[in-house]
């Protein structure tokens, strides 16, 4: 263009072009999200499901999701465990199924519920069992039943030898309460002041039947830690096996992830008392239905659009039901593998 000409709408005003930032040296800051006010955002989200018509029930669906998550923020799970019901009976389609009960999984993860937690997770995975994630989650809170379990048992232990020890005062001490001084009359005789000699053997019996519920109470715990960690180790292999299968078709970031898990795995999977021939036949076991062609069905599959009774009949009814498909051959094997190791025992002894 030659100078001193000027071609209209060649030029912008300056205005509309965003200066440029300056670069600060070193690294850049981390992403921070902006977080609302859990408070402010439910009155919005209050306001906002007041005006939708009553046929918008996707967008109502997403802001009823918003309602109880921000009730989940503060502190009223009861309530938004009332919204993610009423949620799950009207899903239509297993999409919407899957998002509320994912939502029910953070409830009750946030209320620190390890029981309805993993029943949340276990019809997560009715929904989906090709999921790696879900079933790690389901291994970690098997493993959180763990010291859940020990803590409960221990403070019931500890309740019951102070009621014990209670008991055989105030039956020594009839006269001993809260309101109440040791008060002995003079006219009786010396040795009716203290009758722990004749209820001595009383005493003993008591003692010993004690000790006999807490060595039961012992061996009882102990069962169930060992049960546990069985159902955890098979989710352990099982997200492995499944991580095994999809990282062929993995790269960058998400097949570095996948590998750093498989690693964790394995260093969980060796912490765990199960010989070598267990390990076998628990991957075996729960890689019976891990076959690549039906994997791949499952990922392709579209979503169910059906009525809320047939959505419900695509998840478990109770966490038996699950543990009852999933864990019960290997609990079978691995009680058969005890009882011959104990026969082999008593032959060598």
């Amino acid at each position: 263009m030659e100078s001193g000409c000027w071609w209209p709408g060649g030029e912008f005003e300056d205005s509309v072009f965003e200066e440029r930032r300056e670069r600060r040296p070193g690294p850049p800051a981390p992403y921070r999200a902006k977080c609302c006010e859990p408070q402010k955002a439910l009155q919005e989200y209050s306001s906002i499901s007041e005006k939708l018509p009553s046929t918008n029930f996707a967008v109502k669906r997403d802001v009823q999701e918003g309602r109880a998550r921000c009730l989940v923020h503060l502190g009223r799970h009861v309530e938004a465990l009332e919204i993610a019901a009423d949620l799950e009976n009207k899903a239509t389609n297993t999409d919407h199924l899957t998002t509320v009960l994912y939502l029910q999984f953070a409830i009750c993860s946030s209320l620190q519920n390890l029981e309805k937690t993993i029943f949340c997770l276990q019809k997560l995975i009715s929904l989906h069992p090709f999921n790696p994630w879900n079933w790690g989650k389901l291994a970690e809170a098997y493993l959180n039943l763990g010291p859940a379990l020990s803590a409960s048992c221990a403070s019931s232990q500890k309740q019951n030898n102070f009621t014990s020890s209670d008991k055989t005062i105030k039956s020594s001490f009839p006269h001993w309460g809260k309101h109440h001084l040791l008060c002995f009359p003079d006219t009786l005789p010396e040795n009716s002041l203290f009758p722990m000699e004749a209820s001595s053997s009383d005493n003993q019996k008591k003692e010993k039947a004690l000790k006999n519920v807490q060595i039961c109470t012992a061996e009882k715990r102990e069962a169930v830690l060992l049960e546990n960690q069985m159902k955890a180790c098979a989710s352990f292999i099982r997200t492995r096996l499944l991580l095994q299968l999809a990282q062929a078709q993995q790269a960058s970031f998400a097949l570095e992830r996948n590998l750093r898990t498989q690693q964790e795995i394995e260093d969980k999977v060796k912490g765990f008392s199960f010989k070598e021939d267990a390990l076998l036949l628990i991957a075996e076991v729960m890689g019976e239905d891990i076959i690549p062609e039906k994997l791949k069905d499952e990922v392709c599959t579209e979503v169910k659009c059906v009525g809320p009774a047939a959505l419900s009949a695509l998840v478990i009814a109770s966490s038996e039901e699950f543990e009852d498909k999933w864990f019960r051959k290997i609990r079978d094997h691995l009680h058969a593998f005890e009882n011959q190791f104990h026969t082999e025992i008593q032959i060598l002894a």
